[in-house]
């Protein structure tokens, strides 16, 4: 069975994809899947063991350019390569106007996706010849589960067993003291930022059962923010700056990981690794951090979840997220690793 999928992005969406698509192996012993993604995304894609090819798509970074010749030719030769991509089905699991688009473009008689109640945007269902009916306002795992089985025709398992079917032995444990943890702290709104007063609270905690810490980074501002959790204690190490798998393999390997609402802490729930997920002005109920091992933590305050870029109290220690403070994280936390003490 030779499927093409279209779900070009965001990083959350690739990791949303790997429970359907695990299901779907199981299913279907013979699967091989060709996956549309954005190149940006596009190694991450290949992580799952039914992806058996992956096809880069540029259209965030073409769409800032359509007329240059630099586009059309990268555009070209990606509409000759998913017109000469042979599938059984072409499967749309994003349902938006561009990957209806990408899906009507490729080749295959049977297109299939959501339909117009079901997708984000109504008008991508013209692209199908299936086009099939996902309840709303559920998480986007379950969402795309659903439709996978509809479309796949086999029973879908139930909500609350999520398996993202990722093989670890693709990465080598890093040199590192162990045991050890990974906080995730950095993230891209402000009002995202779990307060810098809890990192270091909750490092100390780390220090007294006798683990390390290992603080990784992305930009000036996290590295900055790093440093300054590292100076309070001898147990936190800054790492280099790393590209993504060399990140993932601390990740994969550690005791546990703490992270807030960061596209990093999805892959941590997709490599199935103990963790705590802290949520405060975002709301994981629809896209949030999802799997069998991670625990959301989400703030209990009149206003939270806000969805806003700025905090209307304080943006460097947003109130809501003494609801969800350093001991309640710790707790959540230890209640999925085996706690050690200094010797």
């Amino acid at each position: 069975m030779k499927l093409l999928l279209i779900k070009m992005s965001s990083l959350g969406d690739v990791f949303h994809t790997f429970p359907a698509l695990t299901e779907a192996q199981k299913h279907i012993p013979n699967l091989e899947v060709t996956w549309v993604v954005e190149e940006g995304f596009a190694s991450m894609a290949a992580w799952h063991p039914a992806v058996k090819k992956v096809i880069p798509i540029a259209w965030r970074r073409w769409r800032k350019n359509l007329l240059s010749q630099e586009t059309r030719a990268e555009l070209k030769a990606f509409l000759k390569e998913i017109k000469n991509t042979d599938a059984d089905l072409v499967l749309d699991a994003q349902g938006l106007i561009k990957s209806g688009v990408v899906t009507a473009l490729s080749r295959g008689s049977r297109k299939a996706g959501f339909d117009k109640h079901s997708a984000r945007e109504p008008l991508a269902a013209k692209a199908y010849q299936e086009a099939h009916s996902v309840k709303k306002g559920v998480h986007a795992i379950w969402r795309v589960r659903q439709l996978f089985a509809k479309a796949l025709n086999y029973p879908v398992g139930s909500e609350d067993q999520v398996s993202y079917g990722l093989d670890k032995s693709r990465w080598s444990l890093p040199k590192a003291d162990a045991p050890y943890l990974v906080f995730l702290h950095g993230t891209t709104w402000v009002t995202k930022l779990w307060p810098e007063a809890h990192w270091i609270a909750l490092a100390q905690l780390a220090a007294e059962q006798g683990y390390h810490v290992y603080l990784p980074w992305g930009n000036d501002e996290e590295q900055q923010r790093a440093e300054r959790i590292a100076s309070h204690g001898n147990n936190a190490t800054v790492l280099p700056k790393m590209g993504l798998s060399e990140l993932t393999s601390y990740l994969c390997f550690a005791n546990g990981v703490v992270g807030v609402d960061t596209g990093l802490s999805h892959v941590v729930a997709g490599l199935e690794v103990p963790s705590v997920a802290i949520y405060g002005a975002t709301d994981a109920t629809l896209t949030g951090v999802l799997g069998p091992s991670v625990i959301v933590k989400s703030a209990d305050y009149p206003c939270a979840p806000c969805l806003n870029k700025k905090c209307q109290f304080n943006d460097q220690h947003p109130p809501c997220y003494d609801t969800v403070g350093p001991s309640i994280v710790w707790s959540a936390l230890m209640s999925k690793v085996v706690p050690h003490t200094k010797s």
